[in-house]
Order: structure tokens, then C-alpha cells, then sequence
């Protein structure tokens, strides 16, 4: 988990790095559950994403991401206008921006991470 949560705070994952997050977290897990052996068949074989999540309670990586992201968000919030970094988080860039369409910013995942919670309506 601490490999995986470094420097969290300034990421701004995409679906693409969500899914390969999801996929090196079942990896990490099937190796240190090892193989099952099947009764019927009596072969072994890997455990499914199903049996992962039952053996292994704590949440997943990319809820915890999240939730500690907002939480981030919300304590640099709080901070005061003279503050460095509330300054990066609410300024602007200056300068003209590419053409094409804009990559998705950590303002904006920050957003639909509320509105999955159900907090879509705050400011």
C-alpha cells in the first residue's frame, strides 16, 4: 500500500491508471494468497477478483486514494488566502492553452470524486 500511495496528493489519475492500479493490486494479493486448490478437479488454479476481496478485507487502492485526496483537498481548503498552497490550488495558469481537448485536471477529479460520494453540490 505505501508503494502504491505515494505522493497521492498531486495525482490526477486517469481511468486508464485507475484500471492498471486495480490490476498490480490483484496481482500483489494473488501472490501472497498463492494458488487454491480446486476440490472437484483437485487442480490448482488462481484465485478470482471475488475470492481476492473476501480474503482480503481493507478497502481497495483507489477508494483510499480518493478519499485521502479529498481529504487533502479539503484541509488546504480550509488554509488562508496567504498560504502557498491554497494559491496553486485555486490560481489560474497564465499563457495560451493547446489546441484540442483538455486533459482531465486534479480540479476536475476532484469533482467526480464528489459527485460519486454524493457530495456533488459543494463548492
Amino acid at each position: 500500500m505505501p508503494v502504491t500511495l505515494y505522493g497521492y496528493e498531486i495525482w490526477s489519475p486517469t481511468l486508464r491508471e485507475e484500471r492498471r492500479l486495480r490490476v498490480f493490486e490483484n496481482r500483489v494479493l494473488r501472490r501472497l494468497f498463492g494458488p487454491k486448490k480446486d476440490e472437484v478437479k483437485g487442480e490448482w488454479r488462481k484465485l478470482d477478483k471475488e475470492e481476492l476481496n473476501d480474503l482480503h478485507s481493507s478497502p481497495n487502492t483507489i477508494w483510499v486514494i480518493k478519499s485521502r485526496i479529498m481529504s487533502w483537498t479539503g484541509h488546504v481548503a480550509h488554509m488562508g488566502e496567504r498560504r502557498g498552497v491554497y494559491r496553486v490550488l485555486v490560481g489560474k495558469a497564465e499563457g495560451r492553452r493547446p489546441l484540442g481537448r483538455p486533459k482531465r485536471r486534479w480540479e476536475d477529479n476532484i469533482k467526480m470524486d464528489l459527485q460519486e460520494v454524493g457530495w456533488g453540490d459543494m463548492d
